[in-house]
């Protein structure tokens, strides 16, 4: 039909009345917890074959080969994900801040639209470490919930004790990815008795996260025993860390994460949902395995802030790479957008299917990045340079910001791309530092920040 007219109504047929409506597509995130990028074989960057399953979705939907986080802690990272709005503005900037009761969700939008949404696992967003998750700190998640706040400290990597919606305690035996992902097949049978209403499932694996009150990673039995001789990713080799004794069990949990996803698109072509059903397979953010500072992430690190990304299922099955600088802010924006849904212009990301339609207009050349915990600190990502910048008198737990800020990072991408030369502070990059502070200050003033002071590298700041 021409734009602006009108069909008088009585000219429609009854066959047109009676024409049955397009249903819904389900949505379903598979997340995972501190997961590189460089673990899957569809970015071609490791010869490990850890996710065959993965690499097969890829194939068939869509890949981001550079996808980025926000905020490169678990707690900020799922509230950037779930509102769509960077950790200063829904106020979680750091670990152990509760999500606002009064926040706005993927759940409440997809539930308006009247889907029936639940979730399966970690949260962090809560602060009630082993404690249930009450109602009104869950963001929505309403109709099934099967959840708990800390998973790492709660429970062990073959037990998983999550809370259901009404408070009860729930303990299952096994490695934890197994059983959690028994949980997720068994709601997706329950939804496939009503398959005209649509659902929208978020499923929150800790893996490959390490268990912190063991302080090192767990495989699965006789899986890091397979990894025993690892390839060792490029960013990490001649650095100090806890790498050489970590990856083998961190190759582990990413293979068993990956034959849990085949379990998941077997369930879901088993039951005829698949076809109808979106999927996003993402994580929170990196691990530089303690090489960058004394933790795993907390940096603007490429092995940090970079994360897996391949959505699959209806309006991205395109076999198709999309190279555009994206964020994890831009999932939620994507998910409504896919679903038909409104995307609210509280959202501070945007949408990629203008991408691959090839209709977008204006799309950020750099991503904006926000650090925290280990720093007050912020940073952006283009395609040739990263650029970080810190407060050293600022600490990162007690404060979001600082009204200045003083040069930390500057790294040529294309010459060197695991980030072994800092070239912040020499003065034949000055021109390209002057030019990613303006950037950098005006994403600032974009996410909700005031204008800062962003101070050249000097003699007086060491990481310099």
């Amino acid at each position: 039909m021409l734009p602006g007219f009108t069909m008088d109504p009585l000219l429609i047929s009854d066959a047109e009345e009676d024409a049955p409506r397009p249903r819904k597509p389900n949505v379903l995130v598979f997340f995972t917890d501190q997961q590189r990028w460089d673990t899957c074989g569809c970015y071609g960057d490791t010869p490990m074959d850890l996710t065959p399953v993965l690499d097969g979705l890829a194939a068939r939907g869509t890949l981001v080969r550079h996808s980025f986080t926000v905020q490169p802690v678990c707690g900020p990272a799922r509230s950037c994900l779930q509102t769509g709005m960077y950790a200063t503005q829904t106020g979680c900037w750091k670990n152990g801040i509760p999500l606002p009761p009064d926040e706005t969700t993927l759940a409440h939008y997809f539930k308006e639209a009247g889907y029936t949404v639940g979730y399966i696992g970690k949260w962090h967003l809560a602060n009630t470490r082993d404690e249930p998750v009450p109602p009104e700190l869950r963001g929505g998640y309403d109709d099934f919930w099967m959840g708990a706040d800390i998973v790492e400290i709660f429970s062990q990597p073959h037990d998983l004790k999550l809370y259901d919606k009404d408070g009860n305690l729930h303990v299952r035996h096994g490695y934890r990815v197994d059983v959690q992902t028994d949980l997720a097949l068994e709601y997706l049978e329950e939804r496939s008795e009503d398959p005209e209403q649509p659902f929208f499932l978020f499923v929150s694996y800790l893996e490959p996260h390490q268990q912190n009150d063991w302080n090192r990673f767990v495989a699965p039995e006789g899986y890091a025993e397979r990894y025993a001789d690892p390839y060792v990713p490029p960013d990490l080799q001649g650095l100090e860390g806890d790498w050489p004794q970590e990856l083998p069990d961190y190759y582990g949990m990413c293979k068993r994460l990956d034959e849990n996803l085949g379990r998941v698109l077997e369930a879901l072509a088993r039951l005829g949902l698949e076809e109808n059903t979106i999927l996003l397979f993402c994580s929170d953010h990196g691990c530089h395995f303690r090489t960058r500072n004394g933790e795993y992430k907390r940096s603007v690190h490429e092995s940090s802030i970079r994360v897996p990304t391949v959505f699959a299922g209806p309006g991205f099955d395109r076999g198709t790479i999309m190279e555009e600088l994206v964020s994890l802010l831009d999932w939620p924006a994507t998910l409504l957008d896919a679903a038909g849904i409104p995307v609210p212009d509280s959202m501070q990301g945007r949408s990629i299917l203008p991408l691959l339609d090839g209709t977008a207009e204006d799309w950020p050349e750099e991503v904006f990045i926000q650090v925290s915990e280990s720093q007050v600190g912020r940073g952006l990502r283009t395609k040739r340079w990263k650029y970080g910048v810190t407060a050293p008198d600022k600490k990162g737990t007690q404060e979001p910001g600082s009204d200045t800020y003083v040069e930390q990072y500057l790294y040529d991408l294309e010459r060197d791309p695991y980030e072994r030369e800092n070239l912040a502070g020499r003065a034949e990059y000055r021109e390209i530092s002057e030019g990613l502070a303006q950037t950098l200050k005006r994403r600032m003033i974009q996410a909700g920040e005031a204008e800062p002071a962003i101070m050249p590298c000097g003699e007086s700041l060491k990481a310099c």
